[in-house]
């Protein structure tokens, strides 16, 4: 079992402490969130709350996590980076594809692009992407990016993206994991046809599982349950060691955790966050190693 440490709602300048930390606590990774501008009023309500209210103040602060990972690259040596999640059909593939093979570059190839189709139509709207396509053009995107990544000229003939040869250049270092985050059938269903990994939301451990069992069975009609596949999880119900282990014996393969929130009440300063982020390491991800 490994362990990923969520920066969802820390104050961007307090991040390259906190990963340097992490990595000296023996944290795999950190992930960062996101989320480009928020509308003051939503028309799509938030699909992970009863209420449709977001989980998050105003005013809260999401870094461009792409140019999060490639910071954090040059002043670590070993964690890892992912991204809880980013959106991809929210953007264009070749400048998100650029972007992660520089990252790998300069990071020896340190880092997962975990990926979400998105539920703020305002969002999609204000960055020029078509909503109602999403899903379609994920998939796309995917294919498209792991062409580019391949350094060679590459050409795609598909229903939202067609382009005839061309190259970009630099590849990454090495394979980059592609995880798939969503509860839904569909994003279900793409973690299996698609995925490196699966990305769960903050669900109780029983639904965890349950999502990890149709993945399996998917990934056997597609052919791809020989290769390797990894389960980044948050579950809401357990979070002491024997629990983690049980949830490891079911595919489970990396814990998200926000350790001041176990140890602190309300907002927390970063030597706070420093001192959670150790006393985590010692109590839980030790044990569970």
């Amino acid at each position: 079992m490994k362990f990923a440490l969520s920066t969802f709602m820390t104050p961007v300048a307090e991040i390259p402490e906190i990963a340097l930390a992490a990595e000296e606590a023996g944290w795999a990774m950190v992930t960062m969130s996101d989320h480009v501008a928020n509308p003051q009023t939503l028309t799509t309500p938030y699909p992970y709350t009863e209420d449709g209210a977001r989980r998050w103040p105003e005013f809260t602060e999401w870094p461009d996590q792409l140019v999060m990972m490639g910071a954090l690259a040059t002043i670590t040596k070993t964690i890892r980076f992912t991204t809880n999640a980013f959106v991809l059909p929210m953007r264009n593939p070749f400048q998100v594809a650029k972007a992660i093979a520089t990252i790998s570059t300069v990071s020896n190839n340190r880092q997962v692009l975990t990926i979400g189709v998105g539920w703020s139509k305002d969002e999609f709207g204000l960055m020029g992407q078509d909503f109602h396509t999403r899903g379609k053009r994920c998939d796309e995107m995917i294919e498209i990016m792991r062409l580019l990544w391949t350094g060679d000229y590459v050409s795609y003939q598909g229903e939202h993206y067609q382009f005839d040869n061309v190259e970009a250049n630099p590849c990454p270092t090495g394979h980059v994991p592609i995880w798939v985050g969503g509860i839904s059938k569909p994003a279900l269903r793409r973690a299996a046809r698609l995925g490196d990994g699966w990305l769960s939301d903050l669900q109780p451990a029983a639904d965890i599982v349950e999502s990890i069992r149709q993945i399996r069975a998917m990934r056997q009609e597609f052919g791809r349950d020989h290769l390797p596949f990894d389960v980044m999880a948050t579950p809401m119900d357990v979070g002491d060691p024997d629990g983690l282990r049980r949830l490891e014996d079911e595919g489970v393969t990396h814990i998200i955790g926000t350790p001041w929130l176990m140890y602190y009440e309300g907002p927390t300063t970063l030597a706070q966050k420093k001192d959670s982020i150790k006393r985590y390491a010692d109590e839980i991800i030790a044990p569970c190693s």
